[in-house]
C-alpha cells in the first residue's frame, strides 16, 4: 500500500475541516424567525360561521281550486300589505253556479211559505173538526144527534189531524231543503271567493312563477312571498365552538357584497343537530339591519360575540402551537428558541387570550417560511 503524499494529506485535512464547518453551520446557524411582542389589550371573543340570508316566514302563494289564471296583480320585488289582492282566477263559471244556487234557495224559501200556509189551513180545519166533534158528542149524549152523525164528526177530525201531520212533515222537509240550499249558496260563494288570492301578511314578493292564461291547480306556486319583519342568517358553525353559544348573544353580520361593513344582529335560535359529515350545526342569527340591496339566499359571515375582556394578555392565533394535545408557543430566550406551555382563555377571530404562561413583553416567535421545519428547543434564532 502506497503511502499518501503530503499534498494528499493536506487536501484530506482541508476537506474534513470544511465538512465539519458545514455541519456546524447547518446545526448552529441562527434561523430567521418572525417575532411578536406579547401585549395587553381589549379582546372580543367571537365564533365565526358562514351561511345564507333567509326569511323566518316564507310562503308559497297557490290557489285552492283548479282554474285558469286570469290576472296577476303584483311582480317580483313588490311590497304587499295583508289582505291585498295578489292574483285573480277566472270566475265566470263559479258566478253562474252562485246564481243557480241562489235561485234554488229562493225556490226553497217560496216552498216553505206555501207549505206554511197549508199547515196553517190544516191547523184551522183541525180546530174546526175538534169543535164539531165535541158538539156532536154533547148532542148524542142528549139524544139529539144520531150515532152516524157523531161518527162522521170523528172521521172529519181524524182526516184533519192527518192533514196537519202531513203538512208539518212537508214543512220539515222544506226547511231541510232550505238549509241545503243555503249551504250550497255558502259553498258556491266560498269557491267564488277562492278566485281572489290575497296576501296573508305584510311582505315582499321574491319570485313570480305564473303568468295569466295558464291553468293552475292547488299546490302550484303562483308567487313566493316572505315576511321581511324578521330576517336571519342561517350559519354553519363548527361543533367545537358550541359550548359558549346562547340565544340572545350579540353578533355582527358581514355580507360578501359589502365585505368592509358589519351589520348588527343577535342569536335567534341554536340548531340541535350536527351534520354527520361536516361536523357543523346551524345557528340562526337575526339581522337587525339589512343592506340597501339584499337578496334571500346571499352569502354572509356571522361573528357571534361570546365574551369581552378589556385587559387581556393576547397573542395572534397563528403563533399558537400544539404539542401532545397541549397549547404553547416558542419564546425567544436570548437568541434561543424555548417551548413554553400556556393556558388559553377567550378566543377571538384573530387573537387569543393567554391566562398563564406568558407575560407582557415576552417575545414569541415562529418560522418565517411556513414550509420550514418546526423550531426545536435550544435552536438559535434570528428574530425579525
Amino acid at each position: 500500500m502506497k503511502k499518501l503524499s503530503c499534498r494528499s494529506i493536506v487536501w484530506l485535512i482541508v476537506s474534513i475541516i470544511v465538512l465539519l464547518f458545514a455541519v456546524y453551520w447547518l446545526k448552529f446557524k441562527p434561523i430567521p424567525v418572525m417575532a411578536h411582542i406579547v401585549t395587553k389589550g381589549e379582546l372580543r371573543g367571537e365564533v365565526m360561521g358562514t351561511g345564507t340570508l333567509e326569511a323566518r316566514v316564507k310562503t308559497t302563494i297557490s290557489p285552492r281550486i283548479q282554474e285558469r289564471l286570469a290576472e296577476v296583480l303584483v311582480d317580483q320585488g313588490d311590497t304587499v300589505k295583508a289582505g291585498q289582492l295578489l292574483a285573480r282566477l277566472d270566475n265566470t263559471e263559479l258566478r253562474q253556479q252562485v246564481a243557480v244556487a241562489e235561485a234554488s234557495q229562493a225556490a226553497a224559501h217560496a216552498s216553505i211559505e206555501r207549505i206554511s200556509s197549508d199547515e196553517d189551513r190544516a191547523l184551522a180545519i183541525l180546530e174546526l173538526g175538534r169543535v164539531e166533534q165535541r158538539r156532536y158528542a154533547e148532542l148524542a149524549a142528549r139524544k139529539l144527534a144520531s150515532q152516524s152523525e157523531r161518527d162522521k164528526a170523528n172521521e172529519v177530525l181524524g182526516v184533519a189531524e192527518a192533514d196537519l201531520k202531513r203538512s208539518r212533515s212537508s214543512t220539515n222537509e222544506a226547511r231541510k231543503q232550505m238549509t241545503s240550499a243555503e249551504k250550497n249558496v255558502s259553498l258556491r260563494e266560498a269557491q267564488l271567493a277562492f278566485t281572489e288570492i290575497r296576501s296573508p301578511y305584510d311582505g315582499l314578493v321574491v319570485r313570480r312563477d305564473r303568468d295569466p292564461g295558464v291553468v293552475v291547480v292547488p299546490g302550484s306556486s303562483i308567487l313566493q312571498l316572505i315576511n321581511t319583519r324578521e330576517m336571519w342568517v342561517s350559519a354553519w358553525i363548527d361543533e367545537t365552538s358550541m359550548a359558549p353559544l346562547t340565544v340572545g348573544q350579540p353578533a355582527r353580520v358581514v355580507f360578501r357584497s359589502e365585505p368592509g361593513l358589519s351589520y348588527p344582529g343577535e342569536v335567534a335560535r341554536l340548531g340541535r343537530e350536527v351534520d354527520r359529515e361536516t361536523r357543523e350545526f346551524l345557528v340562526d342569527v337575526r339581522v337587525q339591519q339589512l343592506p340597501t340591496n339584499w337578496a334571500v339566499g346571499q352569502r354572509a359571515e356571522v361573528f357571534i360575540e361570546t365574551g369581552r375582556q378589556s385587559d387581556a394578555v393576547i397573542i395572534p392565533q397563528h403563533f399558537l402551537l400544539w404539542q401532545t394535545g397541549k397549547p404553547g408557543v416558542m419564546v425567544n430566550e436570548q437568541g434561543k428558541a424555548q417551548w413554553r406551555g400556556i393556558s388559553l382563555g377567550l378566543q377571538g377571530t384573530q387573537d387569543i387570550e393567554v391566562l398563564q404562561g406568558l407575560s407582557v413583553g415576552d417575545q414569541i416567535i415562529k418560522p418565517i417560511d411556513s414550509l420550514m421545519q418546526a423550531l426545536e428547543d435550544g435552536q438559535s434564532v434570528n428574530a425579525r
